[in-house]
């Protein structure tokens, strides 16, 4: 074949392709262009993959998106959806996104680099300034390319197209919001792999697991479908159990005898003291930084009551006007005044008052034009106490008129403790003596309820992959969730379309009573659940922390050490980093007369009984499978166990319990994975 020939073959070929382009785009362009809002200014975009932009607009429009040197175009459908596929970008920025049709939307400071989702309960939800450290983490949280969008909460019954949620930049003012696992867990990729960080926060606390699985999915398995059994007998019988619940908790309010939780409440001593009042000198109270808990600040590691003041100014346009008063989320109970006046209150009988957000109104004759007063007292009955919520909740403002300026309440207050408690000492029968609230429509733990609402819409944003704390919630079901784990990492994968991308989960870290003793766990059964998973899952990792919990808060403050673990799992699974990521982990067991001897892989140069020339936290059992406290040495790789009270051992635990008493690390200082040889359902039933 000649030259020109082969040369014509090829324009033919080009001028063929685009006449093919150009049908597939043809139309004028698109009018009312809208994109999720997972997209805007801020945003990291996932590096070295294809990448799908997508949004709506009038049907036949055209619809253009330029970035970094590409421009790729598509047509609104019949149903106004579009989509479009650019190729793959290498890290750096930052950018700006163009997406236009008749009109233009431009996203400012976009970056390329590594995009994780970050999902499941309180644990997750926790922020940064609610942990270990919290003023000097947000002092020097100075990285301008690590950025996290957050979800806002909701439940639907039905997949959305839209969540609510917005990137932002990682400084000093806006870190403390951040979620603390998925920040420290993205800073120390960043620090390692020297690219932008994205970090999409979608999580609520208390939530099941089944409630970020689809419908679909729980309603297909067997083990499963009895979730949804139970939501829909639920459904049916909502209208009265709520009408029976909330006579109960009438009849409870009227007789005044409400159960004490924990510490009891002697009373409001500041008030009578005058600490509401405007004219009050709080000269000689602490500063002290709102929100966040007190127990973050020195000396207040305590439980009871503590007050807090903030000055404002109040503009002399809102001089008789009613104002609304919104302090997030108190934990646990508090009174609101505004110059000395009760405006709200919330107590024991809100349900899940430690997350319930204060909204409180200020009546019109209260409002004058300058020097104003806000006191909250808060009373903490039981683990962390003050200000639970983000910032951004923290305003006053005039009550329905949307485009007033709110006043912002975040930053410095002055505080006193009222009464301070040991929080050893606990008293009183907890809340045992208060009804359940039923759950209905709309109810944060609704099977598929935040699926629909908090994952559905972020699909198919690229991404690396997903971290995952949780389990707190289904610890009562443990031999389920090792079905329901695996099952909503197929649905998410499913649902992104990116393969088996990866998946860290965070172990249950220790919590409640230390266990001197062997007993059953319903926590140990949980864990045992997590680690089945990693194990059985393909592209699934797990991050240990059986060491950093807290006996007496299921909320333990040190999520760097969470973080770090899960970015070291990610760095040598994911990025191809040659380093050690997991503790020791229980390889076999060889009976050898009256010892277990037990082998482990992650052993790194060695096995180490950390802070104890002992190991601890083994249990061995006979053929009765009673287990006894055991005897333990380290032997290379190996573990030697035994008990003078087992002559013929055929079992051996490690680490099984809520708290357990235990050490064995390898060489890097990473915790071994609690383990057990035996499989016995102990307290945990799958229907309970």
């Amino acid at each position: 074949m000649n030259h020109h020939k082969l040369l014509w073959i090829i324009c033919s070929f080009i001028v063929a392709t685009s006449i093919l382009f150009s049908c597939k785009v043809s139309g004028p362009p698109a009018q009312n262009i809208s994109l999720p809002a997972i997209f805007g200014d801020n945003m990291v975009l996932q590096r070295g993959v294809p990448l799908t932009i997508w949004g709506k607009a009038d049907s036949g429009g055209v619809v253009t998106v330029e970035i970094a040197g590409q421009k790729k175009a598509a047509v609104a459908d019949s149903g106004n959806c579009w989509q479009i596929k650019l190729k793959p970008l290498k890290a750096g920025g930052p950018y700006m996104m163009k997406v236009f049709g008749a009109d233009t939307t431009v996203f400012e400071n976009v970056l390329v680099g590594e995009v994780w989702l970050c999902s499941g309960q309180s644990n997750m939800e926790w922020t940064v300034r609610n942990s270990k450290d919290a003023q000097a983490e947000m002092n020097e949280a100075n990285y301008p390319e690590i950025r996290m969008f957050t979800v806002q909460k909701e439940v639907a019954d039905r997949p959305k197209d839209d969540c609510v949620g917005e990137w932002k930049v990682c400084t000093p003012e806006n870190v403390g919001d951040f979620s603390a696992v998925g920040y420290f867990f993205g800073r120390h990729l960043h620090q390692q792999l020297l690219v932008p960080v994205g970090l999409i926060h979608s999580s609520w606390g208390g939530t099941p697991a089944e409630a970020w699985t689809s419908y679909q999915t729980l309603a297909a398995d067997t083990m499963l479908a009895p979730i949804i059994k139970r939501y829909e007998d639920d459904l049916k019988n909502y209208p009265q159990r709520l009408a029976e619940y909330q006579e109960q908790m009438k009849q409870i309010q009227a007789s005044g005898k409400l159960m004490p939780i924990y510490h009891e409440d002697a009373g409001n001593k500041g008030y009578k003291n005058g600490w509401a009042k405007v004219d009050f000198d709080d000269g000689d109270w602490d500063s002290c930084q709102v929100p966040g808990f007190w127990e973050n600040r020195e000396g207040m590691q305590i439980d009871g009551a503590v007050w807090f003041r903030k000055e404002v100014e109040i503009p002399s346009d809102w001089a008789g006007k009613e104002l609304l008063l919104t302090l997030g989320a108190i934990d646990d109970f508090d009174v609101t005044y505004f110059n000395g006046v009760p405006i709200g209150s919330t107590g024991e009988e809100t349900p899940q008052f430690w997350l319930y957000p204060r909204n409180y109104l200020i009546p019109a004759e209260l409002v004058q034009a300058g020097r104003a007063v806000i006191a909250v007292r808060i009373f903490d009955h039981f683990g962390q106490g003050g200000f639970g919520g983000p910032a951004s909740a923290l305003k006053l403002a005039v009550n329905n008129v949307a485009e007033t300026k709110p006043i912002l309440l975040a930053g410095t207050w002055r505080s006193k403790i009222e009464t301070a408690l040991d929080p050893s000492k606990i008293s009183g029968p907890g809340r045992n003596g208060l009804p359940q609230e039923p759950r209905g429509p709309g109810h944060s733990h609704s099977p598929a309820g935040l699926y629909h609402a908090m994952l559905y819409p972020l699909a198919p944003y690229a991404i690396k992959g997903a971290i995952w704390y949780q389990g707190e919630t289904n610890a009562g079901r443990a031999y389920q969730y090792r079905t329901l784990l695996p099952a909503m990492i197929r649905d998410w994968r499913r649902l992104w379309g990116q393969g088996d991308f990866p998946f860290g989960i965070v172990q249950l870290a220790n919590y409640m009573a230390v266990s001197e003793e062997p007993h059953e766990s319903e926590w140990a059964e949980l864990r045992e659940a997590q680690l089945l998973t990693s194990l059985n899952v393909p592209n699934v990792g797990l991050a240990v922390t059986i060491d950093i919990g807290e006996a007496t808060d299921i909320h333990p403050k040190n999520k760097q050490d969470v973080g770090k673990r899960l970015a070291l799992w990610a760095l040598a699974k994911c990025y191809g980093a040659k380093m050690e990521y997991s503790g020791p982990l229980y390889q076999s067991m060889k009976i050898e007369g009256d010892k277990i001897v037990v082998s482990f892989t992650h052993t790194a140069k060695g096995l180490v009984a950390a802070g104890s020339d002992t190991v601890k936290g083994f249990a061995i059992a006979g053929k009765d499978h009673k287990f006894v406290k055991a005897n333990a040495k380290i032997d290379g790789n190996r573990v030697i166990v035994w008990s003078d009270k087992i002559t013929q051992p055929v079992a051996v635990r490690y680490a099984w319990a809520d708290n357990p008493v235990c050490n064995l690390y390898n060489s890097e200082m990473l915790p071994a994975v609690p383990f057990r040889t035996d499989d016995k359902p102990g307290l945990t039933f799958l229907n309970r």
